[in-house]
């Protein structure tokens, strides 16, 4: 688990009943709450075309624009997706971070959830680009 004396969060893998492994609050989390802070791996428009076809494909997140990529350390790759997310991803540009936030409050062990779209009420189908 990742424990941050400065910021206070807390968060487990766990397997899920159906999407594999997950991210778990190890305890309970109030709305706007920041929940973990990922330093991000960034890749410009020819490594991200790179490793579409890989499987690094599936965990990567657009950056700056359409055709570059980061990849999140910590944690940020294993947040699953849901058109009902309690949480949020945010890009922090200017510090080459991802900031994963409460969006509503979250109780111990229940699994953090994004809208892979990015926007929490975005409805759009989404896909994988590898």
């Amino acid at each position: 688990y990742i424990k941050n004396t400065n910021m206070q969060y807390f968060v487990e893998i766990k397997m899920t009943n159906d999407k594999g492994r997950g991210v778990f609050a190890m305890k309970d989390f109030e709305k706007d709450e920041v929940i973990e802070i990922c330093p991000i791996i960034f890749l410009d428009d020819s490594e991200a075309k790179d490793c579409d076809p890989t499987i690094l494909g599936h965990y990567m997140y657009e950056w700056n624009h359409e055709h570059d990529g980061a990849l999140p350390l910590g944690y940020g790759l294993l947040y699953n997706h849901s058109f009902e997310p309690n949480a949020v991803y945010e890009r922090d540009f200017e510090n080459n971070q991802m900031i994963y936030k409460a969006i509503r409050n979250i109780k111990i062990d229940e699994e953090i959830l994004i809208n892979y779209n990015g926007e929490p009420d975005n409805m759009d189908p989404y896909h994988f680009t590898g």
